[in-house]
């Protein structure tokens, strides 16, 4: 809503100038005062007309105010110096907004365009760690904000069942009857014998001929007691991975494993069509000089077997056939890959795909209590995060059942990762730090708080949502910087999706959050002679919070 304010505005700057008969060759930027004193939004538009018109801005600027007719939802325009200042009519327009935003609030009109997202894809080795999970949680929020955004969006995870790291699992199980504990979570298990694999391997190094010959026969799929092995291995870890990616509010639309594309064929048609400009001598690669790339792309390797690049250039080459935009989320590390993939494949006839590349989590000295040296998994990660935020409650006092605190403290831990992942742009690296992630002032806990505040109101009071109310009276300023927060949300909404940047709604969400709470503080809604429309103003932030949350994969409780 505020983004048709803002058209409005400058359709009826554009009508005025038309009138005074001046041609603009650029867009009308419009930006908030720093004061409410001077407006809700104002244009400079006169600079860019100074030099042009040969007159000063703020004459300019008054001759535009004398000149525009107002959009329905403003009382008035003045100049200030050589600015334009709008102000909204908020009776008509805070009306117009409480009554408008309903549990679908911040959808956009449905979009022609599919969407295939790919994102985490982690190798099926063991269960996922830290260095996964910003690729989670990005890529999962991405898709939820695209969805919002009227985009058909699929999420795949890509299951490298070919690679070296499950072939040494089914050697170890083979060769020293390595088995799974099963007393562990079954991808943490996998992930201890595939440890136990590699010092062996560490000891004999000359067993690696043997992981190479197991490869071999498994990419020429004669061997069915082998691909069994290997499908055990996989369908075992990603079990424990789905059941973690639960646990973060993820799920996938699909699986898509490597090993799919050698079978179908798929890998020799994107080498024949790369053909005309590969070279072959011991290997078959795909030289990259002329486009600026130092390193050529190993297609094939001297004993014929195909590369993870290869596969990779077959499952994009499929991605292109299955969607109009083709999303990946990877890390800062892969960049050069990105590139070399990308020229494969407009040289095959495909398209590249979008990539939103992310920056490492780092984590403090000391803020897991994990052996050093052994990676920290996601589900540790998720454990200490509801047990920081389970402290945090029982220091509050609340007066919560033991079941009550435990799915309280879990939605506050796991809301707190991700919102403390989603709040710094992907290109940013991240810090984490438990004090800030679980504030109960700031971060993501106090605006579920926020939530769960708005909840209660609503529930002492006799609101009926389906009965619409009329603004009356004259707003007290919290209510008006609560009423244009709200507005903004479907604004924040198609930059998020546009851009492929959460961090736009991470801040929006926080931004909301406060505007509420100084509203909760500051105004009487039960009891006073405006208790209706203040109770609908209410639900429209709590439904405006409970959405932004939603978009970012994080629960809003009812009480806290």
């Amino acid at each position: 809503m505020y983004s048709k304010l803002k058209n409005e505005i400058r359709e009826c700057i554009d009508e005025a100038l038309t009138k005074l008969r001046v041609k603009l060759d650029e867009e009308i930027t419009l930006e908030e005062p720093p004061n409410p004193e001077m407006g809700d939004i104002s244009s400079n538009i006169a600079f860019s007309l100074a030099g042009k018109l040969k007159k000063s801005p703020v004459e300019i600027a008054e001759d535009i105010k004398n000149n525009i007719k107002l959009p329905l939802y403003f009382e008035k325009v003045e100049t200030k110096g050589p600015y334009i200042n709008f102000f909204i009519n908020y009776k008509l327009f805070s009306t117009k907004m409480v009554n408008y935003i309903d549990k679908r609030y911040g959808e956009l009109p449905e979009k022609e365009e599919t969407i295939l997202l790919e994102h985490t894809s982690a190798n099926p080795n063991g269960p996922l760690h830290v260095g996964h999970l910003r690729n989670a949680i990005l890529g999962d929020s991405l898709k939820r904000v695209l969805q919002h955004a009227g985009y058909k969006v699929e999420s795949q995870y890509y299951v490298n069942d070919m690679g070296r790291q499950i072939a040494i699992i089914v050697w170890g199980m083979n060769k020293y009857g390595f088995e799974f504990d099963e007393d562990k979570k079954i991808d943490h298990a996998v992930g201890e014998v595939y440890f136990q694999c590699n010092q062996k391997l560490e000891k004999k190094p000359e067993y690696n001929e043997e992981i190479d010959d197991i490869l071999h026969r498994y990419e020429e799929g004669n061997d069915q007691k082998l691909i069994d092995s290997f499908e055990l291995v996989v369908e075992n870890c990603l079990d424990g991975i789905k059941q973690t990616l639960k646990d973060l509010n993820i799920k996938m639309n699909l699986y898509k494993w490597e090993s799919t594309f050698l079978r179908n064929g798929s890998v020799d048609d994107v080498l024949e069509k790369l053909q005309p400009f590969t070279i072959k001598r011991d290997i078959l690669y795909l030289p990259l000089e002329k486009y600026d790339v130092d390193k050529e792309l190993v297609l094939r390797r001297s004993n014929g077997t195909s590369l993870y690049a290869t596969r990779d250039l077959a499952y994009h080459q499929y991605k292109t056939k299955n969607s109009d935009i083709s999303l990946d989320i990877l890390g800062a590390d892969h960049k050069l890959a990105a590139k070399q993939l990308s020229l494969a494949l407009e040289l095959s006839g495909n398209r590249a795909p979008e990539v939103v590349f992310y920056e490492f989590i780092n984590l403090p000295e000391g803020s897991m209590s994990t052996r050093k040296g052994v990676f920290i998994s996601v589900d540790e990660f998720i454990e200490q995060a509801t047990q920081h935020a389970k402290d945090e409650l029982i220091s509050r006092d609340l007066d919560l059942s033991h079941k009550e605190m435990d799915d309280v403290a879990r939605i506050i831990g796991v809301g707190s990762v991700r919102f403390f992942i989603n709040q710094i742009s992907p290109e940013k690296p991240i810090t984490f730090k438990w004090e800030e992630a679980l504030n109960f002032e700031r971060g993501c806990a106090s605006i579920q708080y926020a939530h769960a505040r708005a909840c209660k109101l609503l529930s002492k009071s006799e609101f009926d949502e389906y009965v619409d109310v009329k603004c009356d009276y004259e707003l007290e300023d919290e209510e008006k910087i609560l009423i244009k927060e709200l507005s903004r949300f479907t604004e924040i909404i198609r930059q998020s999706a546009s851009e492929r940047r959460v961090h736009h709604l991470t801040e929006y969400t926080s931004s909301l959050s406060k505007a509420f709470n100084k509203f909760y503080k500051s105004q009487q809604v039960i009891g006073s002679e405006h208790e209706e429309f203040r109770l609908k103003l209410v639900d429209a932030s709590r439904i405006t919070l409970k959405n932004s949350l939603k978009l970012l994969g994080i629960k809003a409780p009812e009480f806290m």
